[in-house]
C-alpha cells in the first residue's frame, strides 16, 4: 500500500503481535454495552482499518462470537492474557482494531465520533465537539 500508515502493537503478555497498514477510516469511542463489558466498564476506543492491511505477526487470536444474537460480531483476543485485540463485523470490511493494543496509544491523538451513546453511563466522558449518535451513524 502507497502511502499508507503502519501500526504495530499486541496483548498484555506479548503472545499475540501484529500490524495494521492503511489510512484508519475511523477514529472513534464506543459507549455500547458490549464494549462496556469488553473494556471494564469505560467505552472502547478503536480505529477501523482496512482489513487487507491487518495481520498477525505473532500467534494466533482465539475468537468469540455469541450465537444468541443475529449478526453477532466476531471477537478476537488472546487465549493467554484475554486481550482484547480486535472485532469483526460481517456488515463491514473493516476491522474495529482497539487502540489499547497499539505500542504507541498516542499515535490514535483521540476519538473524533462517539457511537452508541444511547448505552453511555453516567460517568463516561465525550469531549466537546464531537459528533455523537445514539446507534451507528
Amino acid at each position: 500500500m502507497t502511502d499508507a500508515l503502519v501500526f504495530e502493537g499486541g496483548c498484555y503478555c506479548g503472545a499475540l503481535r501484529y500490524k495494521a497498514a492503511g489510512k484508519p477510516r475511523v477514529k472513534g469511542q464506543c459507549h455500547c454495552r458490549e464494549c462496556q463489558y469488553t473494556s471494564g466498564g469505560a467505552p472502547n476506543l478503536f480505529m477501523l482499518m482496512p482489513a487487507d492491511g491487518f495481520h498477525y505477526t505473532v500467534g494466533q487470536p482465539a475468537f468469540f462470537q455469541r450465537d444468541d444474537l443475529e449478526n453477532a460480531v466476531v471477537r478476537e483476543f488472546c487465549k493467554t492474557c484475554g486481550t482484547h485485540i480486535l472485532t469483526r463485523r460481517s456488515d463491514m470490511t473493516d476491522v474495529v482494531l482497539k487502540i489499547g493494543t497499539l505500542d504507541d496509544p498516542a499515535r490514535f491523538r483521540g476519538p473524533k465520533i462517539a457511537i452508541f451513546t444511547i448505552d453511555r453511563q453516567p460517568y463516561h466522558h465525550i469531549d466537546e465537539g464531537i459528533p455523537s449518535f445514539e446507534r451507528m451513524p
